[in-house]
């Protein structure tokens, strides 16, 4: 199902932004990050994130654009419980480069890149989260999805699901995003990347 980005809930709300029922574009503001404890030992919970509810067992996707430049530049889909239980994934740039990233908060933040393919100014993201498993996939063409992440992630009644963007180190990242969809979660085997 479609959805309209009218629909959704502000965390965060960027000062310019611009949202009709397929679009949906973010300015990023300054300094903005969703980050818990590990390693950096601060907390963070100002990044922008444009969330709407769903229950358990969903396959949510969404397309992401944008230049993305300066160190920790980032935008995809988070999928969020609360402050302390989150995952955001998408794009985030770091040693130079783009990479595909996943980090998983329950408590504290992990952190993982991969780069499966490097065309990071348009892409897709997906994620499926089935039975306390969360199922984390990138396409470049919303055809052939290469598997990012398989983590636990805490079974609740609902959550909020959305686009998410961020800038710890500046302000002005636009970030494009079209193709929202949540649906029941795919019943597809693990490996097929389809």
């Amino acid at each position: 199902m479609n959805i309209d980005f009218r629909r959704g809930e502000w965390l965060n709300r960027p000062a310019t932004s611009e949202v009709s029922e397929h679009n949906l574009t973010i300015t990023t503001d300054q300094k903005t990050d969703f980050w818990r404890e590990t390693h950096y030992g601060f907390t963070r919970d100002t990044g922008h994130f444009l969330g709407i509810a769903t229950a358990d067992e969903f396959t949510a996707t969404i397309r992401i654009q944008g230049e993305f430049r300066s160190l920790y530049d980032q935008a995809g889909l988070m999928v969020r419980i609360d402050e302390k239980r989150w995952v955001k994934t998408g794009v985030e740039f770091t040693d130079g480069q783009a990479f595909l990233s996943t980090v998983v908060t329950d408590g504290k933040s992990d952190w993982s890149v991969s780069q499966p393919f490097k065309e990071l100014e348009d892409f897709y993201i997906r994620v499926t989260l089935f039975n306390g498993a969360m199922r984390i996939q990138a396409s470049r063409d919303g055809s052939f999805w290469p598997l990012l992440r398989l983590a636990p992630f805490p079974v609740a009644n609902t959550y909020q699901v959305g686009p998410t963007a961020c800038t710890p180190e500046r302000s002005g990242l636009v970030v494009r995003f079209s193709e929202f969809a949540i649906n029941p979660a795919t019943s597809k085997d693990l490996h097929d990347l389809t």
